[in-house]
């Protein structure tokens, strides 16, 4: 779409509306055009499937046993 600077004052609420929707307004000032509204694109999601299986191991540690415990089970492997 194209708009002038005073329309584009006057329906600014509007024409935002329609950027957040996908389409371009593009404003002119005495015929040449001197802006744009468009979409805002948004980054990917991140991939926090790591969070799920931390979640998973966390839910196998039986609820019996602390934290600390837990730990320290592991560090005696280690010895």
């Amino acid at each position: 779409m194209i708009a002038t600077l005073k329309e584009s004052k006057a329906r600014l609420s509007e024409f935002v509306r329609m950027a957040g929707a996908g389409q371009e307004v593009l404003i002119t000032v005495r015929g040449k055009p001197r802006a744009r509204l468009s979409p805002v694109r948004l980054p990917k999601a991140k991939n926090w499937s790591w969070m799920d299986e931390l979640h998973k191991l966390r839910s196998e540690i039986p609820s019996s046993k602390k934290v600390s415990t837990a730990l320290e089970d592991i560090r005696a492997d280690r010895l």
